[in-house]
């Protein structure tokens, strides 16, 4: 019988999504499960989308442009303007969402073998991109005592090797909901340039702040052509599945080369492109509500994770995730539980476990840690964290752990 590749082989599950047939399972035998573990919001999609995707009436759906119609180009282009940013649509590449973005990125910068640094705990996905790209990702350790914000100084330099191509950020942080300061983005833009590296700024979240600002890797002087902003309509307008996002960068080879690595995939989806074009016209005011939904989601869910005894975490400062040390020795094993032996009045929680944010992935790191995403509306997560909070004792008094 053919074998498969070693790349096929060793290639992990998602932690996020690994879990998916216990919890269906789960809810064939009648149990509600609280989905907390992946970052699909349940905020309404904007009705100026649908709308717009409803309206989609040309007679053939055709291919579009390699590098994304110009009407959306030039509604991101206005898009970062009202944020503060000048960026061209020439400079803007269209992709099949921020995660083709980063695999671009990716691509272009390193060839394989050759390595990126990042953080850790850091976005499962990463872990994928990189080894679809044969491309060596370099954690570093972050610390909750620290609020998971970038090491000191001398850790990075000490990182660096001459295989190094690029610094991977992610802020506001997915899975942390640390945000980065301006102060940091200068340390690793003046790290870039005495090394001659490129600086992939991961800027999903950028619109869900709640304490600080947030601060652009495009926004960073001495980054002017080493920047490349990775970004998506997914999460800003709750539009998931749509797969609408867009690689920025004011470096022309960098630009060239993804419109290459799009004309390779012919191009990305076509009648979303003019959905998503219709809700990049609305404007920064368009956020401040659901800016303000967050922030009571985010506050409801560090409030009940802190009436749970033996949970530790931060109260994080943007996106819409936060990492929790639970009072268990291995989440994975929890998370699985949570869904075969587990519910409470017929309802139990879904979660991620904390190792598969780690580059190893083996549990040496996050074992007792859990990622949980407030995409529920207040009244669910109150219910969502009671929930936990029995399930951990529960947990606890069966001697699982």
């Amino acid at each position: 019988m053919p074998r498969i590749s070693s790349r096929a082989r060793s290639f992990p599950d998602s932690p996020i999504r690994k879990l998916a047939p216990l919890a269906d399972a789960a809810r064939m035998r009648g149990i509600h499960v609280h989905g907390l573990n992946i970052g699909q919001p349940d905020i309404p999609t904007p009705p100026e989308f649908l709308e717009a995707l409803r309206g989609y009436d040309a007679k053939v759906l055709a291919y579009g442009r390699s590098e994304g119609e110009p009407e959306l180009r030039e509604a991101f282009a206005d898009y970062y303007r009202q944020a503060g940013l000048t960026v061209a649509p020439g400079e803007i590449v269209v992709t099949a969402g921020g995660s083709e973005a980063l695999l671009f990125a990716m691509q272009i910068v390193a060839e394989p073998g050759d390595e990126i640094l990042c953080f850790e705990p850091f976005y499962t996905n990463y872990s994928a991109f990189a080894r679809m790209s044969g491309v060596t990702l370099k954690a570093l350790p972050t610390e909750a005592a620290e609020g998971f914000h970038l090491p000191a100084e001398a850790a990075i330099r000490a990182a660096l090797t001459p295989r190094t191509k690029a610094i991977l950020l992610c802020s506001p942080n997915n899975p942390t909901g640390t945000v980065l300061t301006a102060g940091e983005l200068d340390l690793v833009a003046r790290l870039a340039e005495e090394h001659g590296l490129f600086v992939i700024g991961d800027e999903v979240y950028r619109e869900f702040v709640y304490e600080g600002r947030h601060t652009s890797v495009l926004a960073i002087p001495g980054l002017e052509r080493r920047a490349i902003l990775v970004d998506s309509v997914s999460k800003r307008y709750s539009a998931c599945g749509a797969r609408i996002g867009c690689l920025v960068s004011r470096h022309p080879d960098v630009v060239a080369a993804a419109i290459r690595f799009a004309q390779g995939r012919l191009c990305p989806p076509v009648a979303e492109q003019r959905a998503a074009t219709a809700v990049a016209r609305l404007g920064l005011g368009f956020f401040d509500p659901i800016r303000e939904e967050y922030r009571r989601r985010r506050d409801a869910a560090f409030e009940g994770l802190q009436a749970i005894p033996g949970v530790h975490c931060l109260k994080p400062a943007g996106a819409f995730y936060l990492m929790a040390e639970l009072p268990v020795s291995d989440a994975e094993a929890f998370s699985r539980w949570l869904l075969t032996d587990f519910q409470k009045d017929g309802e139990t929680v879904m979660l991620a476990a904390g190792p598969g944010f780690y580059a190893d992935g083996s549990g040496a790191r996050g074992r007792s840690q859990a990622r949980l995403a407030y995409v529920l509306e207040v009244p669910k997560l109150a219910r969502a964290m009671a929930c936990l909070a029995e399930a951990v004792e529960a947990y606890a008094a069966v001697r699982v752990v």
